[in-house]
């Protein structure tokens, strides 16, 4: 069981410097109440009280004046230095101050009050000569010296607290950023991936769709197979955007599957192929398993190259490659459609995110019309792909 003091210690910090002042004038009364206890000496004037009390007050504020108030202890103490009344063995009030001024006072005039106490001693001893001798002089500087040596310590000791804070809430402040800079990034991931896989799945369910009538009497078998294929494209697209979506519930785990990758082309072209564009498929698969990075940006890659071909193409003649050459993932689109002006085509979000997806992995894209009608999409992905999902 642990205890916690700090609220103890915040109810009695106000009390401390007014408790230290207080110890201080008694200690540093009792050379002059021993006068007074049937000593045989002369009672003490009641101006060494005064004098005594002008020493010990300014300690109880000493923290919130921590160069005024040991100034003004360190008059009062030179002040009683030079008369004849009994110096305490130690002197307190000097040491409190010297310390006051070392541990919380700016630096330059900590500096300047250690030089002021070695004047004022050597004031003192040249003054109050013969009564000081060599071996008091040298107590009394060494007492001083500590004393300001463990106010800079304490000083020290709190600045490179203030300066571990400082760091720390400096790192909490840059894993804070990097935190949301992540799900910054992760939120337009998802975002580019919706866009992939509701672009695709509901074209190819629109283009289908449009063709359900036309062969709805005429070919009643091929009708219901049309019906069917937009089935299957709505359930694929609502699990995929369940999948994608479900990473931003925290009530629920997002369910684990794969990211498609080139392995699933043929299933996307088949896919394809039944909404009614002739796709022609040329792969050459690597050796080696493609980073999963430049796995998934070729997959989408062809997929918003074959959605925007049955958005705009007109019924046109598709050919999709895929080939690695010389450490480089290389994706080629073509298709040879009249339909969709070039306007069009590069006016939507496809076409940037198909930019932005390619230069997250390092690689290169080229999209624009081909000379003889139609379009062309080629992509060159490097497999050392420094940026991965």
């Amino acid at each position: 069981m642990t205890i916690d003091l700090d609220p103890w210690r915040r109810r009695l910090d106000p009390l401390l410097d007014p408790f230290v002042a207080a110890t201080v004038c008694l200690l540093s009364l009792l050379p002059l109440l021993r006068m007074d206890d049937g000593c045989g000496c002369p009672p003490a004037p009641w101006w060494g009280y005064a004098v005594v009390a002008a020493q010990c007050a300014p300690l109880a504020v000493r923290r919130l004046f921590p160069f005024v108030a040991p100034l003004a202890t360190g008059l009062a103490t030179m002040a009683y230095g030079i008369t004849d009344l009994p110096d305490p063995p130690v002197p307190y009030a000097a040491l409190v101050s010297l310390y006051t001024v070392a541990a919380y006072a700016p630096r330059a005039w900590a500096n300047g009050a250690g030089a002021f106490a070695v004047v004022g001693v050597a004031a003192v001893f040249v003054v109050d000569w013969p009564q000081w001798d060599a071996e008091d002089l040298s107590v009394t500087v060494l007492l001083m010296s500590t004393a300001w040596l463990l106010g800079e310590a304490a000083r020290s000791r709190r600045d490179r607290a203030v300066q571990a804070e400082a760091r720390a809430a400096q790192l909490e402040r840059a894993r804070t950023a990097e935190s949301e800079a992540a799900v910054a990034a992760e939120r337009n991931r998802i975002s580019r991936e919706l866009h992939d896989v509701v672009a695709h799945h509901v074209s190819m369910m629109v283009v289908q769709a449009e063709a359900g009538p036309v062969v709805v009497h005429g070919d009643p078998d091929r009708a219901a197979a049309t019906f069917d294929a937009i089935s299957a494209a709505g359930k694929q697209a609502l699990a995929e955007m369940r999948r994608l979506l479900g990473v931003l519930r925290e009530d629920e785990a997002a369910p684990l599957a794969p990211q498609p990758g080139v392995a699933a082309l043929s299933g996307l072209v088949d896919g394809v192929r039944e909404a009614g564009l002739d796709v022609r498929l040329d792969m050459r698969p690597a050796d080696e398993p493609l980073p999963p990075a430049v796995d998934l940006t070729a997959y989408r890659l062809v997929q918003e190259s074959l959605t925007n071909a049955l958005r705009h193409s007109g019924g046109a003649r598709v050919s999709v490659e895929v080939r690695t050459e010389a450490g480089t993932l290389l994706v080629r689109v073509l298709d040879d459609g009249v339909g969709g002006s070039v306007e069009r085509r590069e006016g939507g979000h496809g076409l940037v995110a198909m930019r932005e997806r390619v230069q997250l992995v390092g690689g290169t894209l080229e999209a624009g019309p081909r000379p003889g009608g139609g379009w062309a999409v080629s992509a060159s992905l490097p497999l050392a792909a420094a940026v991965t999902r």
